[in-house]
């Protein structure tokens, strides 16, 4: 029930039985655990044969949560096993995807949110794990976080009614939370966009409102324009907020580039 299991039905009289055995026998131990190998002597289990109707052999069956999945007939090479089984394998993903809600049962927000991210990191399509990082998200204050998750969701998937009430409440949350717009360092950059000075105050200012975006347009401006400013403080700002911003990995990702191509530059 807990890992696949394979079933080699074989006898002592079958020569591609003698072929297969050994190969299926050193998949066991490469996968360590992974799957679990039972062989069956149909001379021997004679009942057992028959109610699985085995009529030619080598067969081997596969059980996946106690229940027959897929079969196949006679000596398949080793690539072609490994096919076979890798097939039989729980997606990672929704492994991890399992792990968060078992952590968030046992009440464990910041386990679950781990868990949920790697689902995330390991397939970008599940959309079961960035539901739950959404909702997580939202529940920890980060609404923008949360938006992100759900904007990245499939089509199919925004169309769910619970879906679409989550977005309802991101939207507003993501609404309250907005920083009150710094007019007058905005203005001042604007008027005189060499003020390195205050860019710093104004990227200084949206990071305490967690507005990662603006914060790192304004660290970018500055390094592109003086990197050596502050002894490098912008660049080793800008690092800092991709710590900070870690819940909005794409973002994070996207300045990076955009760090590293103004870097290569000078």
């Amino acid at each position: 029930m807990q890992v696949p299991v394979l079933v080699d039905f074989w006898a002592q009289w079958c020569g591609p039985c003698k072929a297969l055995t050994p190969v299926l026998e050193k998949l066991e131990q490469a996968y360590a655990g992974r799957f679990k190998l039972v062989k069956v002597d149909t001379e021997k289990e004679q009942q057992l044969a028959q109610h699985f109707n085995i009529r030619s052999i080598p067969a081997v069956y596969a059980f996946v949560g106690g229940q027959p999945v897929d079969q196949f007939q006679g000596a398949l090479p080793e690539a072609k096993l490994r096919e076979f089984i890798d097939r039989l394998m729980p997606n990672p993903s929704d492994a991890e995807l399992e792990q968060a809600a078992a952590a968030l049962d046992r009440g464990d927000q910041a386990a679950a949110a781990i868990h949920a991210r790697k689902a995330i990191e390991l397939d970008a399509g599940n959309d079961g794990a960035r539901l739950l990082y959404a909702q997580l998200m939202l529940a920890e204050g980060d609404p923008k976080a949360a938006q992100g998750q759900v904007d990245a969701l499939s089509a199919a998937a925004k169309k769910d009614p619970q879906v679409v009430d989550l977005s309802q409440q991101i939207a507003a949350a993501v609404e309250a939370a907005r920083a009150p717009v710094p007019t007058k360092l905005i203005a001042s950059v604007e008027a005189n966009p060499g003020d390195l000075a205050t860019r710093m105050k104004l990227a200084e200012y949206w990071i305490d409102h967690k507005e990662w975006e603006n914060a790192l347009e304004q660290l970018l401006e500055v390094v592109s324009r003086d990197r050596a400013y502050g002894d490098d403080v912008a660049r080793k700002r800008m690092v800092d907020v991709f710590t900070l911003a870690g819940t909005q990995p794409q973002l994070v990702s996207q300045f990076r580039r955009r760090l590293g191509a103004v870097l290569n530059v000078f």
